[in-house]
């Protein structure tokens, strides 16, 4: 059961949409020439994001997905991730993009780059729409940031509270009434 809450808007659409550009003009810059980048979105929070994002980059893409969870239906990290769905294809010699949705504490974003890293791709980056800096746990280095942001729970762009408001246009903070 989810407890009562309203959404405070805290990062517009548009700004979303002018920051996916800018992102991914660096991307096309530092991967340029490459063979193959093969773009990971971890689900399920980063699937508007990688979708925005995949359509700008002017790159040979293909477009591969991992789930990873360490939520539940909670707000709270459990830190104990588990991997729900694999990759489909070998990453082995590829370029590899991780896109995230928000990087919190850490800790399944530096699972998932394990698990990755330990497939030997040429090169292996992440660019989270998403940094909660004062939560993180783990050391983990994100060579693309959208927006840092402050300790809040948010929702929208394709990021949940429950399964739910991942259909907004932007980013919100989720103010629980309780």
């Amino acid at each position: 059961m989810t407890r009562d809450y309203t959404i405070k808007p805290m990062i517009t659409a548009d700004r979303i949409a002018a920051r996916v550009e800018a992102l991914a003009a660096e991307i096309n810059a530092y991967f340029a020439g490459t063979e193959k980048l093969v773009v990971v979105g971890l689900l399920r929070g980063s699937y508007v994001f990688i979708a925005d994002l995949a359509r700008k980059l002017e790159l040979p893409v293909e477009v591969d997905f991992i789930e990873a969870s360490s939520y539940g239906s909670g707000t709270e990290s459990s830190r104990e991730v588990r991997i729900l769905k694999d990759l489909r294809s070998p990453i082995e010699g590829l370029d590899v993009l991780v896109v995230e949705d928000i990087v919190d504490t850490g800790h399944t974003l530096k699972h998932v780059l394990k698990l990755l890293a330990s497939r030997k791709p040429n090169r292996l980056e992440v660019c989270a729409l998403l940094s909660k800096p004062s939560r993180r746990e783990v050391e983990i280095r994100a060579r693309w940031i959208g927006f840092e942001i402050p300790d809040e729970f948010v929702v929208g762009y394709g990021i949940d509270y429950a399964q739910r408001n991942r259909n907004l246009p932007y980013i919100g903070a989720v103010e629980f009434s309780d």
